[in-house]
């Protein structure tokens, strides 16, 4: 469903279910045009010197001589990102990368990572990091602003809130699982979504729309953001794509912006 509503990339792990995800992603993905990212390392115990076999093994588990962007998922005391990403430029110059990303990391940790990179004369794609309107965190730490001073596409995982921003989940109606134990599905946590969901809904309905939409279209105005949103099933990956079919108007944006100050900090 996601191909044949226009989506071309897909972003995986190889950690997710021990590199299930990446082997099942291989098997849809072929014969299709589409862009694959996925990440290194195996576990958070790994070490840097270990990145040149996992990739290996990714490919092979992808079906794959090239990725097409190769992210280093978190960063750990037991890697060391200035010889890691002289690792990844190694695997772009033998083709087996396109694009270097990193994952979950700092303002500072990403100018490390764009240094090392461009000492071999290769860009930092990417830093994907959790980025929503109840995750606004990006714009206060710093790593929104560098990544517009580097030049770098801020990916924002988890741009629903883990739900919180379909409209699935009313006070009183906690959901089942780990988002039972998450904040914006507790108490008062789950009261203050209330009226952002009121404005989604408002907005959402001027265009026959849904809130969700309305909350990836909030990222995607914005210039280097690309929110990458999950999908259970194919009605869902076809809403998504939704978010791709119209705009949000300025006062709309600021709208929205006002409405969630409050999860900037």
């Amino acid at each position: 469903m996601s191909l044949a509503e226009g989506v071309t990339l897909f972003d995986t792990a190889e950690m997710y279910s021990g590199g299930a995800s990446e082997r099942r992603l291989g098997e849809l993905a072929s014969g299709h045009y589409v862009l694959i990212a996925t990440k290194f390392p195996p576990s958070p115990f790994s070490r840097t010197e270990i990145m040149p076999k996992e990739l290996d093994a990714s490919l092979a588990r992808l079906g794959r001589t090239t990725v097409d962007l190769y992210q280093h998922h978190f960063p750990s005391g037991r890697v060391s990102i200035p010889r890691l990403m002289d690792l990844m430029a190694d695997a772009v110059d033998a083709g087996k990368v396109k694009a270097v990303g990193v994952s979950n990391y700092t303002a500072d940790q990403m100018r490390i990572a764009h240094a090392a990179l461009a000492r071999r004369g290769i860009p930092l794609a990417s830093n994907q990091v959790q980025y929503s309107l109840l995750h606004r965190q990006p714009e206060t730490d710093g790593v929104l602003n560098a990544c517009r001073e580097l030049g770098v596409t801020l990916i924002a995982y988890q741009p629903l809130a883990s739900g919180a921003l379909t409209g699935k989940y009313q006070p009183g109606d906690r959901p089942s699982g780990f988002r039972r134990f998450m904040g914006h599905f507790r108490g008062k946590g789950m009261e203050a979504v209330v009226p952002v969901m009121a404005l989604l809904r408002e907005i959402a309905g001027r265009r026959s729309k849904s809130p969700a939409q309305v909350a990836l279209r909030w990222l995607i105005e914005k210039d280097i953001v690309l929110p990458i949103p999950g999908a259970k099933n194919g009605r869902q990956a076809a809403e998504n794509a939704g978010a791709l079919t119209f705009s949000l108007t300025q006062a709309e944006i600021e709208a929205l912006d006002q409405a969630t100050l409050a999860w900037r900090t």
